[in-house]
């Protein structure tokens, strides 16, 4: 028997077409009397729905996340009620015995003996940023796509304007490609075209040009450059909007704005801001922030043996910002704090599990400035290192190291004779990299004799 937390809650179970809820009431005997209803997911239908928890007089409701469909339930009833919304994964019923019906009354009887976690959700200011904030970032990723697509056709023509130009879609190529769209199968010459900062000589553009175009790839390129440029359009258009939702966040935004890699671009700070809020009291400690992010191990242990320590799936948007910044910063000499800690987890780790500590580095920073509204410091992160100083040895200690170095030279001595031996019986096997195949199996052969 559970203990019962709420004497008066509900449980929303969210659909396209209809939406069951569930209302358990407990008396003082602890006897819980449930009431259930269905309501259309229309205007009308989800007003209908708030009258009904006004008038059971229930202010707490949990609800799933489906899709997009909880969004207007969430927004009618977050005037009115104490909404919070559930993960799937942590309200899954029993298996064999659901139905919508009684899946309203399991998130109810969850939510009434204090068993949900709640998912972040920032207030209606903050969700209106990061739709727009998350538009761009879907623009980026068709932007990319399409350039792609440009290179495609070039490589396909047999332009090598990628080998003579830095940058494909700068002046230079973009005047020789629309020459070229112009003027197909023409001979041309490109002196008129080339900046004069271009690095590469004018023989080797003329060179890098000498490709025919068919009439369907010529069509095709045509269609993607004129989607690009509209494509950066609509990015202007909404970056003309974002700055206006983003002015009451000007404060934060300027102390983000101290933090390494944040302070080039503003747009990174504002999406910064549209994925984790202004307010860091809904994260108890940076580590709950960099766990919502999907940027800290996963807790997976049984019978005493760590099965998995993998990060989550979280932070879609955020992490490969996060992850950006990150490569960004570790290669530059002025942050020490973070290339110093990013070259010995590499060293150990490799460059993946380097950087996504990185960037929880990024989100502890984050979270205590946001937190104290203070600027970044590297005065944390920076610790002085004390010379090593000698340590004194046990008789038995010193006798243990002496033991262990002679094991290593004894292993090492006979590496090498292994090696000769082969070679000398062998000696066909040195020639053309063979000695490097021998040695590596002769050390395999050595580990598996000790």
């Amino acid at each position: 028997m559970f203990k019962i937390f709420r004497k008066n809650c509900c449980g929303l179970d969210v659909h396209k077409t209809w939406i069951y809820a569930c209302i358990g009431i407990t008396d003082a005997n602890g006897r819980t009397d449930y009431k259930q209803a269905r309501f259309s997911p229309f205007s009308k239908g989800l007003r209908e729905l708030a009258e009904w928890l006004a008038k059971n007089d229930c202010k707490e409701v949990r609800m799933e996340s489906s899709g997009r469909y909880w969004i207007p339930v969430f927004n009618i009833l977050e005037k009115t009620c104490w909404v919070k919304l559930l993960r799937p994964k942590y309200t899954k019923p029993q298996k064999g015995n659901k139905t919508n019906r009684k899946d309203a009354k399991w998130i109810c009887d969850l939510f009434m003996c204090d068993m949900t976690k709640p998912s972040f959700i920032p207030p209606p200011d903050i969700r209106r940023l990061r739709d727009l904030m998350r538009y761009r970032f879907k623009l980026t990723n068709i932007l990319t796509g399409e350039k792609n697509r440009t290179q495609n056709c070039l490589t396909v023509s047999n332009l090598k304007l990628d080998d003579v130009f830095s940058d494909v879609f700068g002046k230079s190529s973009m005047s020789i490609t629309a020459y070229i769209l112009k003027h197909p199968g023409e001979t041309f010459d490109v002196t008129p075209f080339v900046h004069k900062g271009c690095k590469h000589s004018i023989e080797e553009i003329q060179t890098a040009v000498d490709g025919s175009v068919s009439p369907e790839q010529a069509t095709r390129l045509r269609e993607i450059l004129r989607h690009i440029d509209e494509i950066k359009a609509y990015k202007q258009n909404l970056e003309a909007e974002i700055p206006r939702l983003a002015a009451p966040y000007a404060r934060l935004l300027e102390l983000i704005h101290t933090v390494p890699g944040f302070s080039s671009d503003p747009m990174s700070a504002i999406a910064l801001i549209s994925e984790i809020g202004a307010d860091m009291s809904v994260f108890t400690t940076a580590k709950h922030l960099s766990s919502w992010a999907g940027c800290r191990p996963r807790n997976d242990q049984s019978g005493g043996k760590r099965k998995s320590a993998r990060i989550s799936r979280a932070g879609v948007y955020l992490k490969p910002l996060l992850v950006q910044v990150a490569n960004a910063v570790v290669k530059s000499d002025r942050y020490p704090e973070f290339k110093e800690r990013y070259r010995r987890l590499k060293a150990r780790r490799g460059h993946k599990k380097a950087v996504i500590a990185i960037c929880r580095m990024f989100l502890t920073a984050i979270w205590n400035i946001l937190s104290k509204l203070e600027p970044y410091s590297a005065k944390g992160w920076l610790v002085d290192r004390n010379p090593q100083v000698g340590q004194t040895l046990t008789s038995a200690q010193a006798l243990k190291l002496q033991r262990l170095r002679y094991q290593r030279r004894t292993r090492r001595e006979i590496h090498c004779l292994i090696i000769l031996g082969i070679n000398t019986i062998f000696p066909f096997l040195a020639a053309d990299g063979g000695l490097f195949c021998c040695a590596s199996f002769s050390w395999r052969f050595s580990i598996a004799l000790f």
